[in-house]
């Protein structure tokens, strides 16, 4: 069976321990996000940050999660941004399945 994909998705925080992809970008992301269905990689966890430097966010992750019906098994906004952080968690709340647990954890530090 393939590894699960644990990512998490920052510009600037480190990953910590239990994850296994980090993408600094929202490109970056959906790459991963991409390679990993494409390859039969289950996404067991999914990180959001909502700001990753300049214009660049990642609502378009989560949109495209959304718009392909493609969920991970948990996930997580770690955002400090509070208008980020409710539209993040907005969006999953709406359209992840009830089997998609969705967690709010606000990281402060660096």
């Amino acid at each position: 069976m393939p590894t699960p994909v644990t990512l998490w998705i920052d510009d600037e925080r480190p990953m910590p321990p239990g994850f296994n992809a980090v993408a600094r970008t929202s490109a970056e992301a959906l790459n991963l996000v991409h390679e990993a269905h494409d390859r039969g990689y289950p996404l067991q966890v999914v990180s959001f940050d909502h700001d990753l430097g300049g214009d660049d966010t990642t609502r378009p992750v989560m949109l495209w999660m959304a718009e392909h019906d493609i969920w991970p098994d948990e996930v997580r906004v770690h955002t400090a941004n509070p208008v980020g952080r409710d539209w993040l968690e907005g969006i999953a709340a709406r359209y992840a399945p009830t089997s998609t647990r969705i967690v709010v954890a606000p990281v402060t530090g660096r």
